[in-house]
C-alpha cells in the first residue's frame, strides 16, 4: 500500500499555472512518489484539471491544504472539490491571525474546526490540522497545542509536522503518542543547524532528528499517509530535494 506522497508546497514555484501543475505531477511521480497533497497550487486552476493532472501523472491525492476561511464559507465546495480529487483528508495548514493571541482564541478555534470535522465526517471525509511552532506557547499556562487537542472533537485530527514541533521545543515523539487515534497523516521534515547554529529544514535524513524513533512511533500509532515536505530548500532544487527524502525513507521501508 502507498503511504509515501509529496507535500506540492516544497514546489509551488512550479505549480501556478495548469501547465506547471501538469508537467510537476508528472516529474514528482517520476521521482517515485505515487502519492501527493495538493497545497499552494495557483487559484485559477480549476478543480477538474487538478483531477485530470492527477489521473494523467498516476499519483493518488493524499491530503490538501485548504484555507480555514474556505472550510468556513462553503464548505459544500470543499467537500466537492475532495470528491474530485478522490481525497479523505482536508487539511489546514494553520490557524489564522486572528485566534492565535490568546488561549480563549485557540479554544475559540478548537471548537470552530471541530463543527467542520464533525460535519466533514459525515460526509466521509477527515479534518487534518497543521501545526507550526507558535502552537506550542504557553497561554494562560497551558500549551497551545494541549488547549487545540483538549478542546477539540475527536474528529479533529493532528497532521503533526516534525520540524515545527521540533522548533517549538517539544518532544516529536512524545507528541506523535499523545495524537494517538487522531492522526492519520504526518508531515516529514527534517532540521539541521547552519554554520551559525541556525535551524534550518532539510532533507530526510541529512539533518537530526531521530528517524528511526519517529518511524517507529508513527508506525506504533498506525499513521496512514507518510508527507514529506521541505518549505526551504536552501537554494537547492527542489524537486531534488524531494528524491533524496524519498531514497532515504524508503530506504527504511516505507514505500
Amino acid at each position: 500500500m502507498t503511504q509515501l506522497g509529496a507535500q506540492m508546497y516544497t514546489v509551488r514555484a512550479y505549480t501556478q499555472d495548469e501547465k506547471g501543475l501538469r508537467e510537476t505531477l508528472k516529474k514528482i511521480r517520476g521521482l517515485g512518489y505515487e502519492a501527493v497533497q495538493i497545497s499552494a497550487i495557483g487559484a485559477g486552476i480549476p478543480v477538474q484539471a487538478v483531477a485530470e493532472g492527477l489521473r494523467e501523472s498516476g499519483l493518488t491525492c493524499a491530503a490538501t491544504h485548504i484555507s480555514f476561511d474556505d472550510c468556513k464559507k462553503d464548505l459544500g465546495a470543499v467537500v466537492e472539490k475532495h470528491r474530485a480529487w478522490g481525497c479523505e483528508y482536508v487539511g489546514v495548514g494553520s490557524m489564522p491571525e486572528e485566534y492565535r493571541k490568546d488561549a480563549a482564541g485557540f479554544a475559540r478555534f478548537a471548537r470552530e474546526a471541530s463543527d467542520i470535522a464533525d460535519a466533514l465526517q459525515k460526509e466521509g471525509l477527515k479534518f487534518v490540522y497543521h501545526n507550526h511552532n507558535f502552537e506550542f506557547r504557553k497561554l494562560d499556562g497551558k500549551l497551545g497545542m494541549d488547549i487545540l487537542f483538549a478542546e477539540s472533537s475527536p474528529n479533529f485530527q493532528f497532521e503533526l509536522d516534525t520540524f515545527w514541533v521540533q522548533k517549538g521545543g517539544a518532544d516529536v515523539r512524545a507528541w506523535i503518542e499523545k495524537v494517538r487515534g487522531r492522526m492519520d497523516v504526518v508531515h516529514f521534515k527534517d532540521m539541521a543547524l547552519s554554520g551559525n547554529s541556525e535551524q534550518l529544514m532539510a532533507e530526510i535524513g541529512a539533518g537530526n532528528l531521530n528517524w528511526d524513533g519517529i518511524l517507529d512511533a508513527c508506525r506504533g500509532i498506525g499513521v496512514k499517509w507518510y508527507l514529506v515536505e521541505q518549505d526551504d530548500c536552501q537554494g537547492r532544487d527542489p524537486f531534488q530535494c524531494l528524491k533524496s527524502s524519498y531514497d532515504f525513507l524508503t530506504g527504511k521501508g516505507l514505500r
